[in-house]
């Protein structure tokens, strides 16, 4: 008896969160190297600030984390405590540093009980110009069209101190031949610049705007910096949608809001998150699907704690295409072009 093929969802875009990052370390040249081979297309680079006003690629300002910048002696003294969009972050920040400064550091593994070490110490970290000329390389290598999905982190704190980086991100991608034409998604957890962007590029550019939605009771930082009381949770009502749809192409969304889990752990039914979204003029992009236990359904976990399961990461996510989003990222491409290639 012959089973049939699953269904491909042509259409949908797949973007690499982080680069390949289930596979190497984040925001590594490597990890975009690997995304692109495993046939993402997009790659996100989370862009934060140097000292000197140079956009690096880190998914947070602090390194601590992600970097041996603990182990260096000669920055011992740049540890300290700082308050970080009404959070308070103690470690090292990209903002006390020269990029040239950053540049002496090796990128380590954010999860290392899960994803190891074997890589640590092999990869820098990439400034965005940097990964733009990477990506025209690897564009032209490919043979195929390459989008770049940038998102602007803590964009109202470093605007505070001095580092805003909205206009530097749009003359780096206006002024390059490459992703002055290519697909570019710009993304935002805050909503003033957004706004912002959209006055500057009207609407016939190749540039489009991705409202990130955060949990629902938290606020966007613009807005608890401004006095307000806009939160998340409004933002996906009808209404919500339908202001959003004034400044941006699509929403952002953790996946759960649209397609949470029942009481057995399994994948319950979905939220009206998306048809809202879509009579609202919105795509909906669900974010971020990860390849390992701890992140997966627990319906649908096999083996040890942490393994890699990526047959239950093709499942989860094809439930996603078949609820209707219209994207997503995921640390594992491959197997993000396996859910939509229906292979």
């Amino acid at each position: 008896m012959e089973t049939s093929a699953a269904p491909a969802y042509p259409n949908v875009p797949v973007y690499a969160h982080r680069g390949a990052s289930a596979l190497l370390p984040e925001h590594t040249l490597a990890a975009y190297a690997q995304a692109i081979s495993d046939g993402a297309d997009y790659i996100e680079p989370d862009l934060v600030m140097s000292k000197d006003g140079v956009m690096v690629a880190r998914h947070e300002n602090e390194i601590g984390s992600t970097t041996d910048v603990a182990s260096h002696p000669e920055f011992a003294d740049r540890h300290t405590r700082k308050q970080i969009d009404g959070q308070t972050v103690e470690g090292w920040f990209t903002e006390d540093f020269t990029v040239a400064e950053l540049k002496t550091l090796y990128a380590r593994e954010r999860l290392p009980q899960i994803r190891g070490t074997a890589f640590d110490g092999q990869f820098r970290i990439a400034t965005l110009d940097e990964i733009i000329s990477f990506l025209v390389q690897q564009a032209g290598r490919a043979k195929r069209g390459i989008g770049l999905a940038p998102e602007i982190k803590h964009g109202s704190y470093f605007q505070g101190i001095g580092l805003p980086m909205e206009d530097k991100l749009l003359a780096s991608l206006q002024g390059n031949s490459y992703t002055k034409v290519a697909p570019i998604l710009l993304q935002s957890f805050e909503t003033a610049n957004l706004r912002q962007i959209r006055g500057k590029l009207g609407s016939t550019s190749n540039i489009r705007l991705l409202q990130l939605i955060d949990a629902g009771d938290d606020r966007p930082a613009d807005v608890a910096l401004a006095g307000g009381r806009l939160t998340y949770a409004q933002m996906m009502t009808p209404a919500g949608l339908r202001d959003i749809a004034g400044y941006a192409d699509a929403i952002g969304v953790e996946r759960r809001a649209l397609l949470p889990l029942d009481a057995q752990g399994q994948l319950g039914t979905p939220t009206p998150l998306i048809a809202d979204a879509h009579a609202a003029g919105l795509q909906v992009v669900a974010y971020s699907f990860r390849p390992e236990n701890p992140f997966l359904p627990p319906a649908l976990r096999q083996g040890a704690e942490n393994a890699r399961n990526p047959d239950a990461a093709v499942t989860e996510m094809r439930a996603y295409l078949q609820a209707g989003i219209d994207a997503f990222f995921t640390d594992d491409p491959a197997l993000g072009r396996r859910a939509v290639d229906g292979t």
